[in-house]
């Protein structure tokens, strides 16, 4: 594989950090950190750009706290400046030299490979009804705090050989235990770590119908027989070669019978609808609507427009007509 070098200069030039300071506070612009970088946004620029050519730059202090919804999870915040900055910095350059390792079938956190086109993608998966009776479905067991570091910086390594860059990449990697959920470039990082393991399964094991989304896995096969077999395969590769485990709540089942459950929808070969939850969740937003006076028709979308947004892809035209007191 071709490594990519001469990478360090782009991401430390003033105009990139410029840049990723423009990427970095959109929808932000009210936050502390942006607006005490506002005060000396200039110098500020000028001072990071100093701080990174003269290799200075460490990851600052971490600010951690716990989300409870929709489970519990230990977020992990950085300073908007320096951090963010230098992590938006990496990625206007990194991007698109990390993105094309990515296989068809891998999603998150890619352009134009949200949830949207893993949603499409799956459809055109089932389609091949014989080829899918049935699916082999698993995710990783505490997968971002259990990501190993020299693992990680070895795939990083595999593509870049940029001395500075990756020694910029390694301290961020060190900064935290496995990979921190909130960093800009944690997700990245997730990604990136299970990107020879699809390649593995595609080129190696010649699996056709497999989609990614982060740490969401799902595998279709004709027999339950193949995906067991293909279950204890995926095991020894994630023990011997990434350190990880499958999480003990993995499915192989019949597609027609229960659907496959995967990014907010459950899918069976005909058609698709939103996920229990979300319909639940749904619901209670809109009784709650409903019982409110003199709301206006743009007030009542706007309160609800994440879920039209999940409807509009699914089976829920009837839904919507029973329940919703506006015309969408």
């Amino acid at each position: 594989m071709k490594r990519v070098g001469n990478l360090f200069e782009k991401i430390i030039s003033v105009e990139n950090l410029n840049l990723a300071d423009e990427n970095a506070r959109r929808g932000k612009s009210k936050n502390y950190g942006v607006i005490k970088h506002d005060k000396n946004r200039e110098d500020n620029i000028l001072k990071l750009h100093e701080l990174l050519k003269s290799g200075n730059f460490r990851c600052s202090e971490y600010k951690i706290f716990t989300i409870y919804e929709p489970k519990e999870r230990e977020i992990y915040q950085l300073p908007y400046y320096p951090d963010r900055i230098v992590h938006h910095a990496i990625m206007n350059i990194l991007e698109p030299i990390w993105c094309s390792l990515f296989t068809r079938d891998t999603f998150s956190c890619i352009k134009g490979r949200g949830i949207h086109g893993a949603m499409n993608r799956m459809v055109e998966i089932l389609k091949d009804v014989d080829g899918t009776k049935y699916c082999l479905k698993i995710d990783v067991r505490k997968y971002y705090p259990s990501i190993d570091h020299d693992i990680l910086k070895q795939i990083v390594h595999k593509k870049i050989k940029c001395k500075r860059t990756l020694n910029i990449l390694d301290n961020i990697i060190d900064s935290a235990d496995g990979v921190p959920i909130g960093n800009y470039l944690s997700q990245y990082f997730a990604n990136i770590y299970l990107t020879y393991f699809d390649h593995w399964i595609k080129e190696e094991l010649r699996i056709k119908h497999y989609i990614r989304y982060a740490d969401d896995m799902v595998f279709f096969g004709e027999t339950k027989t193949e995906l067991q077999g293909l279950l204890i395969q995926i095991n020894h590769y994630f023990t011997d070669i990434l350190n990880i485990e499958i999480k003990h709540n993995y499915q192989i089942f019949p597609i027609e019978k229960r659907g496959v459950d995967f990014v907010g929808f459950v899918f069976k070969h005909t058609y698709h609808k939103m996920r229990k939850t979300i319909k639940q969740n749904f619901s209670r937003r809109i009784k709650k609507l409903n019982k409110q006076k003199n709301i206006d028709s743009a007030e009542y979308k706007h309160n609800i427009c994440g879920w039209l947004g999940w409807s509009k892809y699914s089976r829920s035209k009837h839904f919507l007509k029973q329940n919703i007191n506006i015309e969408i």
